[in-house]
């Protein structure tokens, strides 16, 4: 009896294709129900508000009246029933319609537009010097561990750590600003300086791009207390991390063999000890500057930055909910966005990754 010759291929689990296309299609994925998820959670929260938004918008003399009332709630759809709201308004995110502020009566997508750049320019310069301060500092601490030099780095970042944010920004404010006078205290650019020609909205960028440097110089002496002020307590946080990481890649085995190779130390440290350590400090980095661009309310406020934080203060204390809603819903897609590049980071740099 002759025998079948034909071959059949077979299929890995997990299905076929590069194992990295498939690593992005999960996450993406994974990425697109999140996304659905925060606009659900934005919106069940901003109900829950034990507050009437149609007497923060008409006001208490026409909040009295019901047939302004009635006639307002019609027009908002504040009547309707809560699943049909929220399908309204999950048909306008997807449409990039954020709703109109009930106190500017500016679409809110606007008016977050043109807060963004300022909180994106604060939140990039902090979280680079934040990088090269922290896991430098941390690299170094490793490499010297248990000596004077590890102990004073460990005391400096508990101090980033430990102090308050809100007091951090206020003494440095009044030091440098109010009475050395080295730094310039409020604002982007001085009163007497006219913007750039706005093309990413980064003063400092679109500055260079335009080729006014004076311009340039007086945007970035701005830069420079606030961002010293985020960039502490994330210096301290990524010093502690990146110091863990290195501790705990010094003492795998192939580190040992590649300085038993007689490899030079430099060599050792940036083959293997520095990508070794690379998932966990971009894990942290990634977090750090998720929160860096959302949570800057009082540095922004006490800086006059106006950002997506100082917008964020006024929505609240207007009671301003489409606006609210608007930064709940970027504040989420913000962390989410940076999760999902923090995940292709993990795919590119650690291949185990990809086939887990």
């Amino acid at each position: 009896m002759a025998q079948d010759t034909s071959t059949t291929t077979a299929t890995a689990p997990g299905g076929g294709g590069h194992p990295l296309a498939r690593y992005l299609v999960v996450r993406a994925g994974i990425t697109v129900l999140l996304l659905f998820g925060v606009t659900l959670t934005t919106f069940i929260l901003t109900n829950l508000i034990p507050a009437d938004p149609v007497q923060a918008v008409l006001g208490e003399q026409a909040a009295a009246n019901p047939e302004i009332v009635a006639a307002y709630r019609e027009r908002a759809g504040l009547d309707d029933p809560l699943p049909v709201q929220y399908f309204t308004y999950l048909s306008n995110v997807l449409q990039g319609d954020l709703g109109t502020s009930q106190q500017t009566r500016q679409p809110v997508a606007d008016e977050l537009g043109r807060a963004a750049p300022a909180t994106i320019e604060l939140a990039l310069a902090a979280i680079v010097v934040s990088a090269v301060l922290g896991i430098g500092l941390g690299l170094w601490a490793a490499l010297k561990r248990r000596t004077i030099i590890d102990q004073v780095i460990r005391l400096v970042s508990t101090v980033g750590i430990s102090i308050p944010l809100f007091w951090l920004a206020l003494v440095v404010y009044y030091v440098f600003f109010f009475q050395l006078g080295i730094f310039p205290g409020s604002g982007r650019l001085s009163p007497t300086l006219t913007p750039p020609p706005d093309v990413t909205g980064l003063y400092t960028v679109d500055s260079l791009l335009a080729g006014d440097l004076p311009a340039f110089w007086d945007a970035l002496s701005h830069l420079v207390l606030p961002a010293s002020v985020l960039g502490l307590y994330t210096v301290g946080l990524l010093t502690r991390f990146a110091r863990s990481a290195v501790l705990e890649i010094l003492d795998q085995d192939y580190v040992r063999a590649a300085r038993a190779k007689g490899l030079p130390a430099r060599t050792v440290v940036t083959r293997y000890v520095l990508r070794g350590s690379l998932v966990p400090i971009i894990t942290v980095l990634g977090m750090a500057f998720g929160s860096l661009l959302s949570g800057t309310v009082l540095v922004e406020i006490i800086f006059s930055w106006n950002g997506i934080g100082q917008y964020s203060y006024a929505a609240a204390t207007r009671l301003d909910l489409p606006a609210i809603m608007g930064v709940g819903l970027v504040v989420g897609m913000v962390y989410i966005g940076l999760n999902f590049i923090v995940d292709l980071l993990y795919g590119l740099i650690d291949p185990r990754v990809r086939v887990s």
